[in-house]
């Protein structure tokens, strides 16, 4: 019996998961699906396919896509210019056509000895075109090298996970072949369950604070980029790690509309002048 048909992921003891993003897992998982994990930047989409490989105790292989990324180039690449090259200097190698074809993540997670994790993260990054390109190999789960003449095929579906932080639409054909889960950003009581992770014996009333800043910096209309969860997480250790007074957090004078440390936080110029201008306006009023 496949072990992952006994095996369920429920998180891990570093990564907090959400009831509804276990189901997705282990439903994916079981239907051998690719996951499509969507949500906001910093709601742990990377790190989640390291933890369920991590859980599963599988290898981890990942495909960082960029937007020069071609979806061939997750089957292989030829190097036709080396070996020219090398057929220019007299190399042996010139022999063998293989030692000019390198092998792309696809490859390695069909190959693998074990069942992989496969990360295919921030798809979107890439041009329109690469999730079509993609759907018959992920499909057929074997592909074509042409300049060897054989075909590479998988010993098992690899367990695929792909994020995407919504910069593209997806074409409707790629979507159908996935099982979709979007990550919504955590609420009070499942981000004092990742602080706990990250901060064990933490000081309760300096995380109820630093929370109450956070979701009232997040709540204000106009902010160009909301600060996410690592940020917090960031801000935390900051406050941590200068002996920020709880009084300073309290504060609530029109002259600390902008928090202590908030280049963890706001990370552009426009929330910044933002915040000030909050500030300029609640002390006029004042």
């Amino acid at each position: 019996m496949d072990r992952t048909e006994t095996q369920r992921f429920e998180g891990t003891s570093n990564y907090v998961a959400t009831d509804d993003l276990k189901v997705a897992v282990n439903a994916a998982v079981t239907l051998r699906r690719p996951l499509l994990v969507k949500g906001e930047p910093g709601t742990g989409k990377t790190v989640l396919a390291a933890e369920v490989a991590k859980a599963m105790g599988a290898p981890l292989i990942e495909w960082n896509v960029k937007s020069t990324t071609r979806a061939h180039q997750g089957l292989y690449e030829y190097d036709a210019v080396a070996r020219l090259r090398d057929g220019q200097l007299g190399d042996e190698r010139v022999h063998d056509i293989r030692n000019y074809i390198k092998r792309g993540k696809l490859w390695e997670a069909f190959t693998a000895p074990e069942l992989p994790v496969l990360l295919i993260d921030e798809i979107d990054k890439a041009d329109i075109e690469f999730p079509n390109d993609l759907l018959q190999e992920l499909d057929r789960m074997r592909f074509d090298v042409y300049e060897t003449q054989e075909t590479v095929e998988a010993r098992e579906r690899p367990i695929v996970i792909i994020t995407s932080n919504n910069e593209k639409e997806l074409p409707d054909a790629f979507l159908r072949r996935c099982f979709f889960h979007y990550i919504r950003f955590p609420d009070r009581e499942t981000m004092q369950a990742i602080i706990d992770v990250h901060f064990p014996g933490i000081q309760k009333l300096l995380v109820k604070k630093a929370m109450d800043v956070f979701y009232e910096i997040r709540d204000v209309p106009g902010l160009k980029k909301k600060p996410s969860t690592s940020e917090l997480l960031d801000w935390l250790k900051l406050l941590l790690n200068e002996d920020m007074p709880l009084e300073v957090l309290q504060d609530k004078s029109p002259h600390s509309a902008i928090p202590p440390l908030h280049g963890a936080l706001l990370k552009n110029e426009a929330d910044v002048m933002l915040f000030e201008r909050l500030a300029f306006m609640a002390r006029r009023q004042s």
